[in-house]
């Protein structure tokens, strides 16, 4: 059987006031050292200036991730796993990453996002402010693509303490603790490792 190339991971998020951007950044150094190859990326902004200029952690975080990529739909085909992040609005996903999947569409119709692994992580300012809804919301969009759905579950300690089955997420405006950064760190592992034993079950069959 041929070597296995590592796998590929696009982390793709968006963040407001930067608790999403902590969380991607963790996520995806967690998968580079777990041996993948990776694309940290960000989806555009659709918010006006004016209303990101009234917020100065919002405007502060827009300046911090400004030599982060954005995404394209290209980055989603060329990965072999994808981790979604995005800030709750209204227990929903918000709309600049909504639109970022609604561009997806071609790739869908030609059946280039099925059989991919998926996961998704959110951050709320409240403590049930829809961090759950919001992941289990971008799941769905998921469901269609034909997606295999990596959720952290209660898989390890690291996992059970965050106590996020659906995928890690922060839930105040204060810095994101340890045991969040770890759980983080757990998710992305164990996306890394379920995408390798799809490709090298892959691998094997076409051999």
């Amino acid at each position: 059987m041929s070597e296995v190339a590592p796998v590929k991971v696009a982390v793709i998020f968006y963040s407001a006031t930067g608790n999403v951007t902590a969380l991607a950044r963790q996520l995806a150094t967690a998968a580079e050292k777990a041996g993948a190859e990776v694309k940290l990326l960000r989806v555009a902004e659709l918010a006006p200036q004016a209303a990101i200029d009234s917020n100065p952690a919002w405007a502060e975080n827009v300046k911090a991730i400004a030599d982060i990529p954005v995404a394209t739909p290209e980055d989603v085909e060329w990965a072999d796993a994808v981790i979604f992040g995005s800030p709750t609005r209204f227990g929903n996903v918000a709309s600049q990453l909504k639109q970022f999947l609604d561009t997806l569409g071609g790739l869908w119709f030609q059946g280039k996002l099925a059989g991919k692994v998926y996961s998704g992580f959110a951050a709320a300012s409240g403590k049930h402010g829809g961090n759950e809804s919001t992941i289990l919301a971008l799941y769905n969009t998921v469901h269609h693509f034909g997606g295999i759905v990596v959720a952290p579950g209660y898989a390890n300690e690291a996992l059970f303490a965050n106590a996020s089955p659906y995928g890690v997420s922060h839930w105040n405006g204060n810095d994101i603790d340890e045991t969040t950064f770890a759980a983080a760190t757990a998710q992305a592992e164990r996306v890394v490792a379920t995408a390798a034993a799809l490709n090298i079950g892959r691998a094997a069959l076409a051999a």
